[in-house]
């Protein structure tokens, strides 16, 4: 057997931010229910996890099995890898590899505009992004907003806010102010964003919400354990909070458990992501709103589906 091996380079090139955003959004509004999708599996290793995520939907089924390692990035290595296997559904053939890395990097940002989108579409003003962190997912929601904005609204400003300043590279597409996590001009940043994306392995909240405005839009996608988070319980009580599945954040998303048993939350407040992206429940945009994301193996499948058949047709076409 051989199988097409779909290098992150050609991952990148195949989907772009703004269609793998329109993929996300287009398999919920076709009837995609991520209530449906299969539990992450978490399996300890002596230098960190595997994570095994598999889904089936829409023709295809898919596992990707991806690697967190702690102790990688002072070795010069990514924090999280990963394999995407893809097969045909109804016979259960492989049908490619791909970088699931790569994929991870794509699909995470994707699925956090995708389900703020209603709020975003509500406004034309420019935004003003603060971001905490400044590796592949805090520079790749940077670029999905600006790519899936475009002719909507402009980026007004994008501030990076991190312990190190000094270490941050940024790519060519991910520009911005980079300033350290407990300066004034990080609490500057925050009290004036229009959006606030949270992508760091911290386990304690980033910044004070007092200062976050009553009309913000605050994006945690940094971690899926139930003992950690990046936004405090007095955000998540003021806030219209979006989840991707009910289930699913009362048994990964910290944020949202530690601010249930902390009183400020309750289950029954929570906004699956299909019914805020489909209309079902609408957003007021005068409220602030945290989006919290654990990662779903529907998502990976709904992007490596994307890429599998944008890379079948342009294969068709060098023909």
């Amino acid at each position: 057997m051989q199988l097409n091996f779909i290098t992150e380079a050609e991952v990148r090139s195949l989907v772009g931010p703004a269609e793998a955003t329109a993929a996300i959004v287009n398999a919920l509004v076709a009837g995609l229910d991520p209530a449906a999708d299969s539990a992450r599996g978490i399996v300890p290793l002596t230098q960190g996890q595997f994570l095994i995520m598999p889904a089936e939907a829409a023709g295809y089924a898919g596992v990707k099995v991806a690697t967190v390692a702690p102790n990688n990035p002072s070795r010069g290595l990514p924090r999280i890898q990963a394999l995407y296997l893809i097969f045909d559904a109804q016979t259960l053939t492989p049908e490619a590899v791909l970088d699931g890395t790569a994929l991870t990097t794509l699909r995470t940002p994707a699925v956090s505009i995708a389900g703020i989108l209603p709020v975003l579409s509500k406004r034309s003003s420019p935004l003003r992004l603060a971001v905490f962190g400044a590796g592949q997912q805090g520079a790749g929601h940077v670029e999905t907003l600006t790519e899936v904005m475009e002719g909507q609204r402009d980026i007004e400003s994008v501030t990076y806010i991190v312990r190190h300043p000094d270490r941050v590279s940024l790519p060519p597409f991910a520009g911005g102010d980079v300033v350290a996590i407990e300066s004034p001009a990080a609490a500057a940043a925050v009290a004036a964003a229009d959006v606030i994306v949270c992508a760091t392995s911290a386990s304690d909240p980033l910044f004070d919400s007092s200062l976050v405005r009553a009309d913000a839009i605050v994006v945690a996608v940094g971690s899926h354990e139930p003992h950690v988070r990046e936004v405090d319980a007095a955000f998540c009580g003021r806030a219209q909070v979006i989840v991707e599945d009910v289930p699913t954040a009362l048994r990964e998303s910290g944020d949202v458990i530690m601010a249930i048993a902390e009183g400020t939350l309750a289950a029954e407040d929570l906004i699956p992501m299909k019914d805020a992206v489909t209309g079902a429940v609408p957003l007021d945009p005068d409220r602030p709103v945290l989006f919290k994301s654990s990662g779903m193996s529907w998502e990976d499948l709904v992007i490596a589906k994307a890429v599998v058949q944008a890379s079948a047709t342009a294969n068709a076409v060098a023909r």
